[in-house]
């Protein structure tokens, strides 16, 4: 009897032994389950934070590399090239982050290609500034030559002015001057002959008759003379085809001649046919070469 209350003990000993066996294990599963279950919460946290931690890094990225586009700059093709291909990277991490499609190893892949952007951005953003510090250098270069350059030109130009003021006083002080300056009205008999008249009514001509003023300056060769004739009236007589120089304007003049100076006190005379008739009053006359006026005299006629 005792023998089998032994055996009937023994078997419910057995019994709880598995069951603390079993309780155990279901102790363990659960905690296993739980640990693992934190461990996939906290890594589903992780995977989320780094996620926007990339995405703010990636608009920063694109933040700079736009900061270094808007200095206008004229690139190299191999840096233009080198952009073209960072902003491709940089809008394909930003769909993939948008979208969240990155899985742990893809968000590890796209941490590197980040330090990848953040490096190509640093040193693009150093040799576009490179390129604005050179650009600044040649544009002050440039500014500095122009400058030089518009100095010298306003040199130039002064000495080109001063340079033909001189040549004017040069050339005025070598012209030609008249003195002793008169005119005489003849009246020309059938037979040649000129006879000095006052009156309107007997003139046929007039003759101008001057001397030189003693130059040493003046070109001793011939001189062109030319000679302008004002009625009464006021009214230049002279044919619209005859034009010359003086004074810096273009004019109509009546005679012209041409005479041999050699300042040797010679005398010269212009003589002036009138066309049509004379008029009474007061006849004037201005003498010109070189370009400028050489004297001037009247003679009136009854």
């Amino acid at each position: 009897m005792s023998d089998q209350k032994d055996i009937i003990n023994k078997g419910d000993r057995n019994k709880i032994y598995f069951l603390i066996v079993v309780i155990a294990a279901l102790l363990g599963t659960n905690l296993y389950l739980y640990v693992k279950d934190q461990q996939q919460s906290e890594r589903f946290v992780t995977v989320n934070t780094e996620k926007d931690r990339l995405k703010l890094e990636v608009e920063k990225i694109e933040v700079e590399l736009d900061k270094a586009n808007n200095l206008n700059l004229v690139l190299s093709e191999k840096l233009q090239e080198e952009q073209k291909l960072a902003r491709l990277k940089i809008a394909e991490l930003k769909l993939a982050l948008q979208k969240g499609v990155l899985t742990e190893g893809k968000l590890a892949e796209a941490q590197k290609d980040v330090m990848e952007l953040r490096t190509f951005v640093k040193n693009y953003s150093e040799q576009v500034s490179l390129l604005e510090k050179e650009n600044a250098a040649l544009k002050n270069q440039r500014d500095s030559l122009k400058e030089f350059a518009n100095a010298e030109s306003r040199k130039a130009e002064e000495l080109a002015k001063k340079n033909a003021e001189l040549n004017a006083k040069v050339k005025t002080g070598a012209s030609l001057k008249a003195n002793n300056v008169y005119i005489i009205a003849y009246k020309v008999k059938s037979n040649g002959k000129n006879i000095e008249v006052t009156r309107a009514s007997t003139a046929k001509k007039l003759s101008v008759k001057f001397g030189i003023v003693p130059n040493p300056l003046a070109e001793k060769n011939y001189h062109k003379i030319y000679l302008r004739i004002f009625d009464p009236a006021g009214n230049l007589v002279a044919d619209e085809n005859n034009m010359f120089e003086a004074d810096g304007q273009e004019m109509q003049y009546t005679s012209s001649t041409s005479i041999s100076y050699n300042d040797d006190n010679t005398s010269y005379t212009m003589e002036w046919v009138n066309p049509g008739d004379f008029i009474k009053g007061t006849y004037s006359i201005i003498l010109y070469t070189d370009g400028f006026t050489m004297g001037k005299a009247s003679i009136t006629l009854r």
